[in-house]
């Protein structure tokens, strides 16, 4: 058996993004299901999956237990999974990484209800409050102390549940083009152009509905990514792979790219792969081969 793990729509769920970072960014085996924040039925879908729950993430666990909150997701998969190194082993940045993860859960508020999660789109010319400057002021303070004490790349030296924490705050800094500190917006913009967020967002264009709760009375812009490799789907084939990338199943839809063609087994594995192809390691080796 393994977890499961109940999460809503990517494009603007920070504590669903949270949750399944928690997982794939330390190769945790987890089954996941999707519930749409914004449509009737979503708090059925939630009770279904663990009844007295009332938001996402929530996790089932191989044994039965629910944990219906990421700081308990968190703390749950670090104690199991000692081995995956989702705190740091050294003492002084393990209390530093468990420490921002607090801080994370509980602070902030300002900043992140001022500039929602919103992976389609930059917005132009956003102008933060007094109470928004004081977060991101306190932000630079504590990305760049952690930085600077375990020496980078990430808060604690290595990926740790602290920068998955954190993440979906890297977001809206890029989004909304927020003023911080140049270690800041350095590790803002590693965060966003990471190889696990980068498929995250390519599925959140895929799977997600066109949401308007989150739109803001500004000017659009391209959302701040790294420039994915240009790729569009194609009716037909040859392709140069018999089997898809993602599964391993015998090939049926096609993507172009650069005069190439591959083959996938589905229209998700080809749609999702085609938002940016590079954020898959699967076909960049058979790309690069």
């Amino acid at each position: 058996m393994t977890h499961e793990l109940l999460i809503a729509d990517k494009s603007t769920s920070s504590w669903s993004l949270r949750g399944w970072l928690a997982f794939r960014a330390f190769d945790i085996p987890v089954r996941v299901q999707t519930a749409r924040l914004y449509h009737d039925g979503f708090a059925a879908e939630v009770e279904a999956f663990a009844p007295g729950a009332r938001t996402v993430p929530v996790v089932r666990t191989p044994s039965g237990a629910v944990l219906s909150d990421s700081l308990a997701i968190g703390w749950h998969l670090a104690e199991t999974f000692p081995e995956k190194g989702l705190l740091p082993e050294d003492p002084v940045a393990r209390a530093d990484a468990m420490s921002l993860v607090a801080k994370m859960h509980s602070g902030f508020t300002a900043l992140r209800t001022a500039c929602p999660m919103n992976l389609r789109t930059g917005w132009a010319e956003f102008e933060p409050s007094d109470a928004v400057l004081a977060d991101l002021a306190r932000l630079d303070l504590v990305w760049g102390r952690a930085i600077e004490a375990h020496g980078g790349p990430w808060l604690c030296g290595a990926y740790s549940l602290a920068d998955a924490f954190f993440a979906p705050v890297a977001t809206r800094i890029v989004t909304y083009d927020l003023p911080v500190a140049g270690l800041s917006l350095a590790y803002a913009k590693a965060q966003v152009a990471d190889g696990l967020m980068r498929q995250w967002r390519a599925m959140a264009l895929v799977e997600d509905p066109e949401e308007t709760v989150y739109d803001m009375a500004l000017d659009r812009r391209p959302f701040p990514a790294p420039a994915p490799l240009a790729a569009r789907a194609v009716e037909s084939g040859p392709s140069e792979n018999a089997t898809c990338p993602c599964s391993g199943a015998p090939v049926t839809h096609f993507m172009a790219v650069k005069g190439r063609v591959f083959g996938f087994c589905n229209a998700h594995c080809r749609d999702k792969t085609v938002i940016d192809p590079e954020a898959w390691p699967e076909f960049r080796a058979i790309y690069a081969g």
